[in-house]
């Protein structure tokens, strides 16, 4: 009986393929083999490499080894979108929440609430997402608000940007918040003019009471589902990797025994996320678990890379830290202050842990940036390498001779920062990590309101980041954002809405050509998660992470990049998506 090779060359022929390979941009062709790109270029060029595969393999199993060959039918073929901030856990919980988004008003907001409440469980939370602080009387939301349309079950609403909670009587009551309840650090549990908790939590409030708590009360197996969901619907709109910027416990093991199952179906890069619980012995002991978690989880599957820090919180509920006030006059403080945040960053960085610093408003910004710039005084040398011999990741491919690391510290969301701080990014080598769709125009009313004209012109500077030699990269941050990657390179190529395509764009002077921001969504996000040399572009030697889009959208209308359909989506040369 003759034998057939299991792990024959596969050639991908009559495709357009943008590559994101400086060296190469476009091909007609592609080989795959052993979940790696083979060949690419020219069809004659890409079956004579497989048919020399083939005639090894038969060699060496005395049998046959033969070529298959699959017709993409001249679709555009892209490599696959790393999304590089996301929350993986949470982008699946979200999908079975009542989205708010679209919501105007109050009444709008309670009529989705009532009836989601109506569709699920009597014995269950009631869970919605993404409501609009512009859709509530006075920005205010409180617990009697919700009461009048749901009293008898706990009710979790989380905002747009996930950092504040609004809940009902009957939930803050199961949590255990009282009038008297004190506020955790960095964040405020509020309250009305007699002092009673109103139902709105901010910040690390939210993170304390509510989400602490929905994240015990979830069992194995719904966390299992959750990750299940979101593997499914990343893959089915192009995703292909997510660096998860909130790596949690319950996090962490679901991840990890669905890569151990075989069961992942994306690659992971994660960062652990950093409690401003505690003082400096409290912090330092975090540094040591993630740096801990960084030598143990190293595949191509899952890979813990570093630590995130949420600096401070967001624009729309006015608790970004910024150096002039909010058109409210609030003036908050940051979550992480210099003293408190510079030697827990110094630490990181000396363990050779990658650090990644949330900071929306331009103090944050500039704090983030003094924090970084901190490390290098005090561990030695700069962007390019320093003494992190020691740390998780010495050793690897990007380690020199001396076993130093080039550092590849991130910023995330750069929503808005001084334009004086722009230059500091390409000095210090940081990488500066966008969201295009927080800058969706549909959204946008209430955090121009809240910045002011003079500045609000200034935010989400991509092309000036890009121009000043910085390093950007493009996310989605979901699921405080739709995670669907095609619509977010809509918004960064014409800063128009992908929400309502007919509203103006704003400040179209930061668009992006489309080719750069598939790049900085492929090639520039596996550099920044330091894979380069295996992700992020169509090229020989690289993970065959890819897929084929239908129309090409890189040649259609931008427009189209709102309803383009991702016919297939390959994972280490597996179709792990194919439509229809």
């Amino acid at each position: 009986m003759t034998e057939l090779a299991a792990d024959s060359p596969v050639v991908y022929r009559n495709v357009k393929a943008f590559t994101a390979d400086p060296d190469r941009p476009w091909v007609a062709a592609i080989a795959v083999h052993d979940g790696r790109f083979l060949a690419t270029g020219s069809l004659e060029e890409v079956q004579a490499a497989a048919a020399r595969v083939a005639a090894e393999l038969a060699e060496q199993i005395e049998g046959d080894a033969v070529v298959e060959e699959v017709d993409l039918e001249g679709n555009l073929v892209l490599p696959g979108i790393i999304d590089a901030h996301l929350h993986l856990m949470g982008t699946g919980e979200a999908l079975q929440r009542v989205d708010l988004v679209r919501a105007k008003s109050l009444k709008e907001i309670q009529a989705l609430v009532r009836d989601h409440a109506a569709a699920t469980r009597p014995n269950r939370w009631v869970v919605g997402k993404s409501w609009l602080f512009d859709a509530i009387p006075g920005r205010e939301p409180t617990a009697a608000m919700i009461d009048a349309v749901v009293s008898d079950r706990p009710v979790l609403l989380d905002a747009n940007d996930y950092h504040s909670a609004w809940v009902n009587t009957a939930a803050l009551e199961e949590l255990g918040i009282t009038d008297s309840t004190t506020d955790p650090a960095g964040g405020r549990i509020a309250r009305d003019a007699d002092g009673k908790a109103t139902g709105f939590l901010e910040e690390t409030a939210a993170e304390r009471f509510a989400w602490a708590h929905i994240d015990r009360i979830t069992s194995t197996e719904q966390h299992q589902a959750h990750l299940a969901s979101a593997v499914e619907a990343l893959t089915a709109s192009g995703i292909t990797t997510v660096i998860d910027m909130g790596l949690g416990q319950s996090a962490l093991e679901t991840i990890t025994e669905a890569e151990r199952d075989g069961v992942l179906g994306l690659r992971v890069v994660a960062h652990w996320l950093m409690s401003r619980e505690g003082a400096l012995p409290q912090h330092l002991a975090q540094v040591a678990e993630a740096a801990q978690l960084a030598r143990m989880h190293v595949s191509d599957q899952f890979r813990v890379t570093g630590v995130k820090f949420i600096v401070d919180g967001v624009i729309d509920g006015c608790t970004a830290h910024v150096s002039e006030p909010y058109t409210t006059g609030a003036m908050p403080d940051p979550i992480w202050d210099y003293e408190a945040l510079a030697p827990v960053v110094a630490a990181a960085d000396k363990a050779g842990l990658q650090v990644a610093l949330h900071a929306i408003g331009d103090a944050a910004v500039r704090t983030a940036l003094d924090a970084i710039e901190n490390a290098y005084r005090e561990n030695g040398s700069g962007p390019a390498g320093g003494p992190l011999a020691g740390g998780p990741l010495a050793g690897g491919p990007l380690a020199g001779s001396d076993g130093a690391v080039e550092r590849r510290h991130r910023i995330e969301h750069i929503e808005y920062c001084d334009p004086a701080d722009i230059a500091r990014f390409a000095a210090l080598g940081v990488t500066a990590s966008m969201q295009p769709v927080h800058a969706d125009p549909a959204i946008q009313a209430n955090w121009r309101d809240m910045l002011g004209p003079e500045r609000s012109p200034g935010g989400f500077p991509a092309a000036a980041l890009v121009a000043s030699g910085a390093r950007l990269v493009l996310g989605t941050d979901a699921p405080t954002a739709p995670y669907a990657p095609l619509p977010n390179l809509f918004i960064a190529t014409t800063r128009r809405s992908a929400l309502d395509p007919s509203l103006p764009p704003t400040e179209p002077s930061n668009a992006l050509p489309l080719q750069d921001a598939i790049r900085y969504a492929t090639a520039n996000a596996a550099w920044s998660c330091f894979a380069e040399d295996r992700l992020g572009s169509i090229a020989p030697g690289r993970h065959a992470d890819f897929i084929v889009v239908d129309p090409d959208v890189i040649e259609s209308d931008p427009d189209r990049l709102l309803d383009a359909t991702v016919l297939r989506t390959v994972v280490g040369g597996r179709t792990v998506h194919r439509q229809g």
